[in-house]
């Protein structure tokens, strides 16, 4: 049961768990209007890279051969980049040029944007160990900070990443949904 770097073949199993991850944020940034058009979708970006579902900014933990748990990580510099096919996508899609997509990160941090693990694997810290792979990940490319959004009235989320040592710096709405913003400082290895 490892932690590896996401492979284009993985699309089928993480596009399901990024569905479960960001739910209606799927729909909204798919353009789709079934769950199987919103699993297609986020596969199809997975399997290709400079855009924010792609495989490159996902780390998989693996438990009997299958992933089991993802983390999709970013740096917030670079949200703009790699949300713009996206944007693109869906301004075509609804003939809507003005179309833009709500800012989850700040310039300044190593952004987790999705976590989710498998409700099989539930209960065995997997959720956890991904956490922490991703703030040695963000350590190792040099990063000084990582934040993430949780739903405000989830408060079993908002205490596990408090006992992770984040801490709630904001509000922020997300898809019309209030989110409270969480960071904790991490220390470059490079």
């Amino acid at each position: 049961m490892s932690i590896r770097p996401a492979r284009p073949a993985d699309a089928p199993a993480v596009a399901r768990l990024l569905l479960d991850a960001i739910q209606d944020i799927g729909y909204q940034l798919t353009g789709a209007d079934t769950e199987q058009e919103v699993l297609e979708a986020l596969a199809h970006w997975f399997e290709r890279e400079g855009n924010r579902f792609s495989y490159t900014n996902v780390l998989v933990k693996e438990a009997e051969g299958e992933p089991a748990g993802i983390i999709l990580c970013y740096h917030g510099s670079h949200a703009a980049a790699i949300d713009r096919s996206i944007i693109e996508r869906l301004r075509l899609l609804h003939g809507d040029p003005s179309i833009t997509i709500d800012k989850e990160a700040d310039e300044d941090e190593y952004y987790i944007d999705a976590l989710s693990v498998a409700s099989r694997w539930g209960g065995r810290g997997f959720g956890t160990e991904l956490i922490r792979a991703a703030e040695a990940h963000g350590q190792q490319l040099g990063y000084g900070k990582i934040a993430l959004n949780v739903e405000a009235y989830n408060e079993r989320a908002r205490a596990l990443y408090s006992k992770l040592g984040y801490t709630a710096d904001k509000e922020t709405v997300i898809n019309k949904k209030t989110y409270f913003h969480m960071t904790k400082p991490i220390e470059s290895t490079s």
